[in-house]
C-alpha cells in the first residue's frame, strides 16, 4: 500500500512574524523556513503505518517555489521514500492546492492521503476536505489516533469534538488529517539526511498536471494585530466592579 502525506515550507514557528512594510503580506525573505509542525505529524504517522508493515511506500508531496526542496530532503530524511516537487513561484491557496493533489494522487495512486489539518500561515484548515471534495473519498480530519486494517481495507480514525471523542470508520482510499496529539514527529538522524541527499524527487510543474493556477481574490492589506494595552491594577473588589460596569461594560 502506497501512502502519500502533503508537506508544506512555512516561516518557522520560533521566528517573530513581519509584516511588509508595503503590508502585502508577511516578510519571507531571510527568514528561516521549516516543515509545517502539523505536516511533521502527517508524515510520522505515515512512517509508523509503514514501520508497522501495512504500507511498503512513503511519498512526501510539497508545492511552491525551489526552495520547497530543502523541505522534502527533510521529509526524506524522516523516512519517506521519495519526493514529488509541484514547483510554482506564485501563491498557492487550498483549493488550486487540492486540485494539484488530486492531479497527484491520479497519478500516483496511493491509497491513503495524510495531511496537516491546517498550516501555521495561514490557518485555512481547507485543503484535506477539499481533496476529499474533489476525489469523492472519505475523510478523517482532526485525527488524535490512526488504526488501519489492511485486510479489511478500512482505517479507524479517532477525532476530539467538542463532545469528547468520535471514531470514525473508512473504507480505503480515505484521506486523513492530523491534529497535534497524534504523535511526537521523530527528528532527522546524520546517516539519514546524508541518504537523503540520493533518495530521488520528482518534478511538475501546475501545467504537467492539467492544473490551471488563477487568483480568484486579492489580499488588500496585511495588518500587525493592535498592541494589548497596560493592565489597570485595582486596589479592592467594589473598584474592580466599578470598572468592570462603567468602563468595560461587561456587567
Amino acid at each position: 500500500m502506497k501512502i502519500m502525506v502533503a508537506i508544506k515550507r512555512v516561516v518557522d514557528y520560533a521566528v517573530k512574524i513581519r509584516v511588509k512594510p508595503d503590508k502585502t503580506g508577511v516578510e519571507t525573505q531571510n527568514v528561516k523556513m521549516s516543515m509545517n509542525p502539523f505536516c511533521e505529524i502527517a508524515l510520522e504517522e505515515a512512517l509508523r503505518i509503514k514501520e508497522s508493515g501495512l504500507a511498503s511506500e512513503v511519498v512526501a508531496v510539497s508545492m511552491g517555489p525551489a526552495q520547497c526542496v530543502d523541505t522534502l530532503r527533510t521529509g526524506l530524511a524522516m523516512g519517506a521514500d521519495r519526493g514529488i516537487h509541484v514547483e510554482s513561484s506564485g501563491a498557492l491557496y487550498p483549493l488550486y492546492v487540492a486540485k494539484l493533489l488530486r492531479a497527484l494522487v491520479e497519478v500516483e495512486k496511493p491509497q491513503l492521503l495524510i495531511l496537516g489539518k491546517q498550516a501555521i500561515d495561514d490557518d485555512c484548515n481547507q485543503t484535506g476536505q477539499m481533496v476529499a471534495g474533489l476525489l469523492n473519498w472519505p475523510q478523517g480530519t482532526f485525527a488524535s489516533k490512526v488504526v488501519l486494517d489492511k485486510e479489511k481495507q478500512v482505517v479507524t480514525v479517532d477525532r476530539e469534538v467538542d463532545g469528547g471523542l468520535e471514531t470514525l470508520s473508512l473504507d480505503l482510499p480515505a484521506i486523513i488529517t492530523t491534529d497535534l496529539r497524534l504523535n511526537q514527529p521523530r527528528y532527522a538522524t546524520l546517516p539519514n539526511i546524508m541518504k537523503a541527499k540520493s533518495k530521488p524527487i520528482k518534478k511538475f510543474t501546475p501545467q504537467d498536471l492539467n492544473v490551471e493556477i488563477k487568483s480568484d481574490f486579492e489580499v488588500v492589506e496585511v495588518t500587525e494585530p493592535p498592541k494589548r494595552k497596560a493592565g489597570v491594577i485595582v486596589s479592592s473588589v467594589d473598584e474592580l466592579i466599578e470598572k468592570l460596569k462603567n468602563e468595560a461594560h461587561v456587567i
